[in-house]
């Protein structure tokens, strides 16, 4: 498959989140097992990876930093800043001047790098403008710390907004067969903007991948746990819809995975998209979706089958959402 387009770069479609890595799902593997996992990935040929400041408290940064030096020049890296932990252990959004400019700052030391190619706003910030976060990511352009400028989880008026101050290369945003919430708006602006769209959790935080058996024996720092379409009573209802899915792609010959993101792909013809994983075996599993084509009977089954309509709870507790500035639909079932 060619690559695609990413700002003032062209990346493989199937890209490598690093989150998984040092934080959110399951327990993070070992230090030596995630720089395993990076040198693998560049092996592979996988050229994208995404992370953040916030992931980990700084050390996926760190990690990526450390193993990585040494092949810098294979890859596009991206990173985030607008978010940060306050003194008690709670996120905070600090999308201003002053915030975005220190943790730009943090995220180059952690990195050891003078320059990162992509860098979001990983949250909107409701006490700060659009325009002034962007601002300070403009003047990191201009001073070098940065190459592009990426926003994460905001709505298609706050993309226009941002994009009358400076070009935003990417909006990374959550879409999978069972996330359709870019289709409300998301997706045609970034075609109007020239952005490319990133598409994070594109197997559903890996339920589409089988790969959560039983949510209720997750760690307890898995954000999973508090994600109503994990628990019950929206968990069984989901999983007979997995249950389909699982026969699906038994018949077309590929895992669910495999699938979900082939979907994905064919989508529209510009989607980067980044599953993560700390799974060396699920990593070569992600890459070889990159040239899975569907038919289009495939991918009717497929939409008819995990789409807005069918899935029960929303993607976010209300907590979680109240920070997010995405357009929405409203869920099927539940809130549980």
């Amino acid at each position: 498959m060619a690559k695609r387009r990413l700002g003032p770069f062209e990346v493989e479609s199937v890209g490598l989140g690093c989150m998984s890595l040092s934080w959110a799902y399951g327990t993070p593997p070992s230090d030596a097992d995630g720089e395993r996992l990076l040198h693998r990935a560049l092996d592979l040929g996988y050229d994208f990876l995404d992370t953040a400041a916030l992931y980990g408290e700084g050390h996926n940064e760190r990690l990526i930093g450390r193993a990585l030096h040494a092949r810098r020049g294979e890859f596009t890296l991206a990173s985030k800043c607008g978010i940060r932990v306050g003194d008690e252990g709670a996120r905070v959004l600090d999308g201003s001047r002053a915030g975005v400019t220190a943790v730009l700052d943090e995220s180059l030391t952690r990195l050891g790098l003078d320059h990162i190619d992509l860098y979001y706003l990983h949250r909107l910030d409701p006490k700060t403008p659009i325009e002034e976060s962007v601002g300070a990511l403009a003047d990191a352009v201009q001073a070098g710390k940065i190459g592009s400028i990426g926003l994460s989880e905001v709505s298609a008026a706050t993309l226009r907004r941002a994009a009358a101050v400076a070009p935003i290369a990417a909006l990374q945003t959550e879409y999978s067969l069972w996330t359709r919430n870019p289709e409300l708006g998301a997706l045609a602006a970034c075609r109007e903007l020239g952005t490319t769209f990133v598409a994070f959790s594109p197997v559903g935080r890996g339920f589409l991948a089988d790969g959560v058996p039983d949510p209720t024996a997750l760690p307890d720092r898995d954000i999973r746990r508090t994600m109503p379409r994990f628990r019950e009573p929206n968990l069984g209802h989901n999983r007979v819809l997995l249950d389909v899915l699982r026969g699906i792609a038994a018949e077309l010959g590929h895992t669910p995975a495999q699938i979900c993101l082939a979907w994905l792909l064919t989508r529209d013809s510009t989607i980067v998209t980044i599953p993560g994983t700390a799974s060396i075996a699920h990593l070569e599993e992600n890459w070889a979706a990159r040239d899975l084509v569907l038919d289009a009977v495939a991918i009717a089954r497929l939409d008819g089958l995990i789409n807005q309509s069918t899935v029960a709870g929303h993607r976010y507790s209300a907590a979680m959402n109240a920070s997010i500035d995405t357009e929405d639909f409203a869920p099927a079932m539940t809130d549980a």
